[in-house]
Order: structure tokens, then C-alpha cells, then sequence
């Protein structure tokens, strides 16, 4: 009996450190609002005549809305197995977002050390987004109102890479690196269709430093694999008049950089990306090029309550369709600002704005328009959006 009992208590004692030594984390965000734009898209006889527009949204306030599984499990000597699955939601008719795909936003496993890093696989984000969103006025503020035009940089997360390795380094007193290779998948040709990413974050005290690169070839390749018909918000991302002259580029390129530093309640910030669409043949194989710089300021009134204020200024340069025409001399001033107030720990209440002014000539030749967070285009120069939304972490 005594036997037993001891077989038995040790049997019970390795189940539970069995279980100790791995885990499943269920975790999400849901961020609901009332969303009001003065001026949206409204196509009446082939026409854009715009038009005011008040919905429920909860896919576009700081956070998308999100559930998602996360876990780990210790293989000893530092090493873990590792995964995550996570799933835009919809929160007014029950959908996925991401145009609808099960884990729209990650889907990955892999293998995760303390002292040598982290390599995974699977769909992911780019290291844009890993290190230079943070230090933007979206990694502080977040929103769709706080997205730089168009979101030709891909700072908001519009679009996530498909069929990725990723390798992301350890922490080296502040400083952290990574490198991203997204596999095409093209039939005899290895490198068609794929792209690559890279970057790296400084953190020290009140500071706070980022730096990514983006590449992409073909990607708006009709193999289905380019970086953005590779995804379903490719399309929305490409349907304003801001870019959708430039679907036949053969590459897509991003490099950008930011920072922040902090001195009591105040933070404030400073951010530049460059983005290049090449080779155009419907250009005549002219290359698109964009200056987008950013500054915002965060005051934190007390441990509950902060507002924020960003400019954003997007800048293209002129290229010549097969007319002879010039397109794309477009540029644009937007401002935003944002005021959050939470009620504990895991729920706020917020309420924020966004105005932006575009002005030249469009990337299709016809007059520019505003389009603040690809909302969709406006029928004319200026845009307006408003949203007060509750936001509950669990």
C-alpha cells in the first residue's frame, strides 16, 4: 500500500511539472467603436461622389480586434518550442478580418532560445513593423486615424508576409536584431515572388531607436504568391487612387527609421520611411518614389489618463505614364489626436480624430484625394474621421 501511495505521489509530482514546463495562453482585445467619416467613398453612376458614413467598427481603432492561442514548451537547456495562432475579428457580423482568413493576423511555430534567439515559421510580420512601428506614432498611439496615407509603408500592419522564416535576436544590453526571408514559391525561379526584411531597436532609459527594411520582387505577381495579391488586404491596399497606378511595379521596397525619448509625462517622437515602387512597366519602367515623416507627442496627465497629438507629411515624386502625362506628384499633410481614459487595468474608453489634405496629381492621373487609413478615398481634397470606442483586454 505504502508502495503505491509513493508510486503514485510521484507519478502525480512529474504530471506537474510536466505541465509546468509548457503552456497555452488564450488571450485577445476587443476594440469597438462608433466611427464617423465625413467624406467616403460613394460611387453613384461611375462617379465618386463621397458622402457621409456612421458605423460600428472594430477593426480599425488602436487595436484590430483579436483573439489568439499562444504557447510554449521547455525542451531544456533554454530552448522552447514555441507557436502562435491569431485571428482578426469582426466584432459586428461574427467575421474573421483579414478579409476573411482564419489567423489573418500570425500564424507561426518555431524554436525560441534565451541565449541564441528565435527562429519561426509561417505567416508573420515584417521587421518594419517589429522595429520601427514601435517608435512611431502607431506603436504609442496606434489607430487607423494615426496610419500614415495610404499605409505605403506598411507601419499599421495593413499586410502581413506569407511562407516566412524569420530569425529574431536575443536582447544585447538594449540591442535587438532580426532578418525575414519570405519564399515565393515560383516554379524555376527561386527568388521570384520572395522578398526579405531586416532591422534592428535600440532601447537605453528614456530612449528608444528603430530601423527596418522591406523587399519585395513582383509583388503584385498574378502567380498569387506577390507580396500583396498574396494577401487578402493586398487589393484594399492597392485600390485608392494614391497607388493603384503603380500595380504592375516589379518591386516593392521600404526602408525606415524612428525614435523616441521620454522626460517625465512627456514622450515625444520622430519617424521617416522611404518607400520605392520599381520598375513600372505600365510607367515605362519608371520607378514611384514616397518621403513620409512623422512627429507626435504623448503627455501622460496621470497613471489613468493620456492624450496625444501626430502631423504626418507623405510626399511622391512625379513619374510619366505612357501618354507622356505626369502622375504622382501628390502630397499630403495629415494631423491626428487622441485622448484615453481607462477605467482598469484591462479596459479604456477613448476618443480620437483624424484630418488629412492631399493635393497634385494622383498615381492614376486624375486629382489627388484623401483617404486617411484606407477608409477609402474621399471625392475630394480633404477627410475627416472621428471614432469613440471601448476597448477591454482579456
Amino acid at each position: 500500500m505504502k508502495k503505491s501511495l509513493v508510486a503514485l505521489a510521484a507519478l502525480s509530482a512529474f504530471a506537474t511539472l510536466a505541465h509546468a514546463q509548457s503552456s497555452v495562453t488564450l488571450y485577445g482585445i476587443i476594440d469597438e467603436g462608433v466611427q464617423f467619416t465625413n467624406n467616403q467613398k460613394n460611387v453613384v453612376g461611375g462617379t465618386n461622389v463621397g458622402g457621409r458614413q456612421v458605423t460600428l467598427d472594430s477593426t480599425n481603432g488602436i487595436n484590430g480586434s483579436r483573439w489568439g492561442l499562444k504557447g510554449a514548451e521547455d525542451l531544456g537547456g533554454g530552448l522552447q518550442a514555441i507557436f502562435t495562432l491569431e485571428s482578426g475579428i469582426n466584432l459586428n457580423n461574427g467575421a474573421f478580418a483579414q478579409g476573411g482568413t482564419p489567423f489573418g493576423r500570425q500564424a507561426f511555430v518555431g524554436l525560441s532560445s534565451s541565449s541564441y534567439g528565435a527562429v519561426t515559421l509561417g505567416r508573420q510580420y515584417d521587421l518594419v513593423v517589429n522595429f520601427v512601428q514601435p517608435v512611431s506614432t502607431l506603436g504609442y498611439f496606434g489607430s487607423t486615424v494615426f496610419s500614415h496615407p495610404g499605409d505605403l509603408d506598411n507601419t499599421n500592419n495593413s499586410i502581413r508576409t506569407n511562407n516566412t522564416i524569420k530569425y529574431a535576436s536575443p536582447s544585447f544590453s538594449g540591442l535587438t536584431f532580426g532578418a525575414e526571408l519570405s519564399l515565393g514559391g515560383q516554379a524555376g525561379n527561386i527568388s521570384g515572388n520572395g522578398g526579405y526584411s531586416a532591422g534592428a531597436a535600440y532601447v537605453n532609459g528614456p530612449i528608444a531607436l528603430g530601423v527596418g527594411y522591406n523587399y519585395f520582387k513582383n509583388p503584385t505577381g498574378t502567380a498569387g504568391n506577390g507580396f500583396f495579391t498574396d494577401n487578402v488586404s493586398g487589393s484594399t491596399a492597392l485600390s485608392g487612387v494614391l497607388n493603384s497606378g503603380y500595380t504592375t511595379a516589379n518591386s516593392y521596397q521600404v526602408a525606415a527609421a524612428g525614435g523616441t525619448y521620454s522626460i517625465g509625462p512627456a514622450l515625444v517622437g520622430i519617424e521617416y520611411s522611404n518607400i520605392q515602387y520599381g520598375t513600372i512597366s505600365a510607367l515605362n519602367g519608371a520607378t514611384a518614389r514616397f518621403n513620409d515623416v512623422e512627429v507626435g507627442f504623448k503627455w501622460q496627465f496621470t497613471p489613468t489618463f493620456y492624450t496625444g497629438v501626430a502631423y504626418n507629411y507623405l510626399k511622391g515624386n512625379s513619374v510619366t505614364n505612357a501618354a507622356g502625362v505626369s502622375v504622382g506628384n501628390q502630397h499630403f499633410n495629415q494631423f491626428s489626436l487622441l485622448a484615453d481614459y481607462s477605467l482598469s487595468k484591462r479596459t479604456d474608453v477613448y476618443v480620437e480624430g483624424g484630418f488629412q489634405k492631399a493635393a497634385g496629381t494622383s498615381s492614376t492621373g486624375t486629382a489627388a484625394v484623401a483617404n486617411i487609413g484606407n477608409l477609402g478615398d474621399s471625392s475630394n481634397t480633404r477627410q475627416t474621421s472621428v471614432r469613440v470606442a471601448l476597448r477591454h483586454k482579456f
